[in-house]
């Protein structure tokens, strides 16, 4: 019985319904880790053939029974709507899916940037506190905290769930973005266990795909489908046949997932026309340049790259251009700029790195450089393929 599997593919689905039901996303979150709680017991044998809307059902009938058990005049009337809430009630207003509304909620201006993109990576990704931290390269404590403040003001506040009227969605477009991107990334690339979380990286497609249809016209939404499409289609050649990280360049591309990258490279011409780029919009024409024939041109990534670096200028995107720069103009040229950067705890700067000093022949730099790769690593399968290539350093003569 594959519980845990379960619980990352219906956690977040849950935790929306129930807020929809209940208006409470407090509530709503306890609700549904009791429900586990109690499938812990009552499936020890088997799942049940629909196990979210088990889920769904033992949640609000905890809900109900916790509200009994309150005296709140508040309390009585969620009780009350609780009671009398159809199975499946008519969904009203622009967003129609619980899941991508509960993103626009938890997006509400009045909670911080960070607030916002963890309140929800923590409720619909089913992201843990430390995994959450990690993707933002900040102390858990940090991230828990927000989490706290947030729910906090959410119910201080009274910020109600509900769908925000079209002329509000505009407004809270950018974290939305931000959201749906993390929850992919989360999935590609996982912080912990294995390499990749299938569920997270189809789940972030499908509400981007919702977005698409509720926003057409946002050209950064289209971009950010068009980069998870074209990323996506890589994905089932980005592991071996044990399991190993296989890196692009060494990737068998017959395993791309051609109708992806088809619908893809659609949507970056459909962007090319706008001619509105943004950052999403640059980061999925990087990666149809990346998929469009049998060799990446490398030239036309680093024009990207330094686009793509004017509108974002932060060291992630430096350090991916530096990458860019040693397939251009070399790996000496490439080291410059990584030397430059600092960003601490980031296992990829230090694996960059330690890349870039095996190809200069600089094996006990090199080596050093994959031992901090590999302390700071978090996932098995990454950290074993770091292992292997400073394994390698000393197999290769000088």
């Amino acid at each position: 019985m594959d519980l845990d599997g379960v619980y990352r593919a219906e956690y977040g689905r849950c935790v929306a319904t129930l807020t929809r039901m209940l208006g409470d996303i407090g509530l709503a979150e306890e609700a549904v880790q009791d429900a586990f709680a109690v499938a812990v017991q009552k499936w020890e044998e088997a799942l049940p053939p629909n196990p979210g809307a088990w889920i769904v059902t033992t949640a609000r009938n905890r809900a109900i029974d916790r509200l009994r058990r309150e005296s709140t005049r508040q309390s009585r009337h969620a009780q009350a709507l609780l009671l009398h809430q159809p199975d499946d009630p008519q969904e009203v207003g622009p967003v129609r899916d619980d899941q991508l509304r509960m993103i626009f909620t938890c997006c509400h201006p009045a909670l911080s940037p960070l607030a916002q993109t963890a309140l929800t990576l923590r409720l619909l990704g089913g992201l843990e506190v430390a995994e959450i931290a990690r993707a933002y390269l900040v102390p858990e404590a940090t991230i828990s905290q927000r989490i706290v403040r947030a729910k906090k003001k959410i119910r201080d506040a009274n910020i109600p769930y509900r769908v925000p009227g079209a002329a509000e969605l505009p407004d809270r477009l950018a974290s939305v973005l931000t959201v749906l991107y993390l929850v992919f990334n989360e999935g590609y690339a996982s912080t912990s266990g294995e390499l990749l979380r299938t569920d997270l990286c189809l789940e972030a497609v499908r509400l981007t795909r919702e977005l698409a249809e509720l926003m057409p016209d946002e050209p950064e939404v289209v971009g950010l489908l068009a980069l998870l499409l074209l990323t996506e289609a890589r994905r089932p050649a980005r592991v071996g046949p044990q399991g190993e990280l296989v890196v692009l360049s060494d990737q068998d591309r017959s395993l791309w997932n051609r109708d992806l990258i088809a619908e893809g490279h659609d949507l970056v011409r459909r962007c090319l026309r706008r001619a509105q780029p943004g950052p999403y919009q640059i980061q999925a024409a990087i990666n149809a340049v990346h998929t469009d024939g049998e060799k990446t041109d490398w030239t036309q990534v680093l024009a990207l790259y330094d686009q793509l670096l004017r509108h974002t200028p932060s060291p992630i995107v430096a350090l991916n251009r530096a990458v860019a720069v040693a397939e251009v103009q070399g790996p000496a040229e490439a080291l410059a700029i990584v030397n430059n950067l600092d960003i601490p705890g980031y296992h990829l700067l230090w694996a960059t790195r330690a890349d870039l000093l095996t190809r200069l022949n600089r094996k006990a730099e090199a080596a050093a450089a994959y031992d901090e790769a590999i302390t700071l690593a978090t996932n098995d399968t990454e950290r074993t393929f770091l292992k292997s290539r400073r394994a390698h350093l000393t197999e290769t003569p000088e």
